[in-house]
């Protein structure tokens, strides 16, 4: 490692992780943050699974804490700021990592799982940049990954709901990072495609009720690359992002999908 982020304090938001399932993106970006030598509050909306990635961060040698949060509540995005500011003294990086999938076509869709979606998707993650950035704008200084999917790049009968919470997100990144600049704060987004992770393979899998090699093995096939990502893919994205070798980026969605979107454009 390179110690990138060496003194660096971050707030991985969504860094909990499904029991039993491959690493997701918010775990992989606690611990490769803490690699790199950032300080990490791990923030979850189960405080179990939170604490479960500090635990991994500190058992090599990392500083870690956990807290939980459900970001759809403002009030809890706001005691995100206040369990930073005690745990890790100040905030360098916001990480957003939250999001689901409220799949269905537009006529068989609730509506109250439409909004479900972009309260999640898109009005969580708002929330805690809300949250954050008075603090980053009065040090002159920081940086938020928000983490978003090709979908919103893309258009899907069956994921209207999900794709357009997430082109919502690129929308979002763009915004905050050309009305934060003149503060010295950077906001860049990170759209991973084909993922082998809980909610890429092992959600797909169980609500088709099909075999999760099945599932990864249909993914991989349609990847140029030939094969899915991995959640540590993401994360290196994310480190990118984060570090002072990004110190002139802001604003952009940076694609992480092995050449999938361009293969859908050329279709």
């Amino acid at each position: 490692m390179t110690r990138r982020l060496e003194g660096k304090r971050a707030i991985v938001v969504g860094g909990g992780q499904t029991p039993g399932t491959t690493t997701g993106n918010g775990r992989a970006v606690a611990l490769t943050f803490a690699r790199e030598g950032a300080d990490i509050l791990v923030v979850d909306r189960v405080l179990e699974s939170a604490e479960e990635t500090a635990e991994l961060v500190r058992k090599e040698g990392g500083t870690a804490a956990a807290h939980r949060a459900d970001i759809t509540s403002e009030a809890d995005c706001a005691g995100i700021m206040d369990a930073a500011l005690e745990a890790l003294g100040h905030v360098d990086i916001l990480h957003n990592n939250v999001g689901i999938v409220p799949a269905g076509r537009t006529e068989d869709l609730p509506v109250e799982r439409w909004r479900q979606g972009f309260e999640v998707n898109l009005t969580g993650m708002w929330l805690t940049c809300k949250a954050v950035l008075p603090h980053m704008r009065e040090r002159g200084t920081g940086t938020i990954v928000n983490i978003s999917s090709m979908a919103g790049l893309l258009a899907g009968g069956e994921t209207i709901a999900y794709s357009t919470s997430k082109a919502a997100v690129h929308a979002l990144t763009r915004n905050l990072a050309l009305e934060y600049a003149p503060h010295g704060v950077r906001v860049n987004c990170v759209a991973p495609g084909m993922m082998d992770t809980p909610m890429g393979v092992d959600a797909t899998a169980r609500a088709g009720g099909v075999e999760r090699a099945e599932v990864a093995a249909r993914r991989a096939a349609m990847v140029p690359m030939g094969h899915q990502g991995t959640s540590w893919d993401v994360a290196n994205a994310a480190l990118f992002l984060a570090s002072e070798e990004a110190a002139f980026v802001t604003g952009v969605v940076l694609t992480v999908d092995g050449g999938f979107t361009l293969n859908a454009v050329a279709q």
